[in-house]
């Protein structure tokens, strides 16, 4: 069975009126994913607390602290770049990190074969050491140290088909090879990284895959990207587990993007995906949600996706 975490409490993060990353992003997932019958076809993971412990897996303590404080301190925006904040903003996305750990839980003791978690903040911005770009902490590189500490993965691979390059989930795995992270993105665009000679360093030299296309790409390049290199690179590493940075900005007629993908080639991207977790690492794959801000797009690519999900 298919995992879903979807809950109200990440709706209480609000950046405030008219700003792209807004509530109704996930007002609108929750209620296309309810409509389909989807919900009632998964298994439900609930939110929890990340501790200061797992939260440290992948970010400097300073930092932490400083999020903390700026957002009790009534910031609008985090001291450390371009992420809006709220009131319950740190509440929630120690959640999202919770959350997103549950699910890697879940898929690790079998009691699901894949997840999708459907939570905000986003997380593939987030620095070691700063947050930018909407997000506070980075839920995916989290996830990748979480199956590795407490379920013994050896290796873990990340592809992130977000429409913006995943710069801060490059830089905590950069040096280490034992995360493969792949990333098809629009470029150039914010944040202006992930050029193709940006392959990893030291140790990891090699680990970091980097596909980036300009604007008005469709399925046709980027399908042949996931065919020619990703997928023979996902072969060649041999994960224990699959994690998605699942942004649907990289989706036609998004506002902050100009790639062109469909739902139906979120879909096919999807099979892709689960073919190599099913090839590699007994069908464990979480998907995390990132961007996407066509509103009515994101819901439709959503509900594509969780449905291939569920097989």
């Amino acid at each position: 069975m298919t995992a879903l975490l979807l809950d109200p409490i990440y709706q209480q993060h609000d950046p405030g009126p008219g700003h792209p990353e807004s509530v109704k992003r996930l007002v609108a997932i929750t209620q296309a994913l309810t409509d389909s019958g989807i919900v009632g076809k998964t298994q439900s993971i609930a939110p929890r607390v990340a501790t200061l412990d797992e939260l440290a897996l992948c970010h400097d303590r300073g930092y932490i602290a400083t999020a903390k404080k700026d957002v009790e301190s009534g910031l609008d925006n985090l001291s450390t770049g371009d992420t809006a904040i709220c009131a319950r903003s740190y509440d929630v996305a120690v959640q999202a990190v919770g959350g997103v750990l549950n699910a890697v839980d879940a898929v690790f003791a079998g009691k699901a074969k894949n997840a999708f978690c459907a939570v905000r903040p986003p997380g593939h911005h987030a620095r070691p050491a700063q947050g930018m770009g909407f997000c506070l902490f980075n839920n995916i590189a989290i996830a990748a140290r979480h199956a590795q500490q407490k379920h013994g993965a050896q290796k873990v691979a990340i592809v992130d088909w977000d429409v913006h390059h995943g710069n801060g989930t490059q830089d905590i795995f950069y040096e280490d090879d034992s995360v493969l992270f792949c990333s098809t993105h629009q470029s150039p665009l914010y944040p202006f990284t992930g050029h193709a000679h940006e392959t990893g360093s030291g140790k990891g030299k090699g680990t970091t895959l980097n596909l980036p296309f300009p604007a008005r790409t469709g399925m046709s390049a980027i399908g042949g990207a996931f065919t020619d290199r990703l997928l023979p690179a996902i072969d060649a590493f041999k994960p224990d587990l699959i994690l998605i940075s699942a942004g649907f900005d990289s989706r036609i007629d998004d506002p902050l993007g100009q790639l062109r993908l469909t739902d139906d080639d979120f879909v096919a991207l999807t099979k892709l995906l689960l073919e190599s977790a099913n090839s590699h690492c007994q069908s464990r794959l979480v998907s995390i949600l990132e961007g996407g801000y066509n509103i009515q797009g994101l819901a439709s690519a959503v509900t594509h996706h969780v449905q291939t999900l569920l097989g």
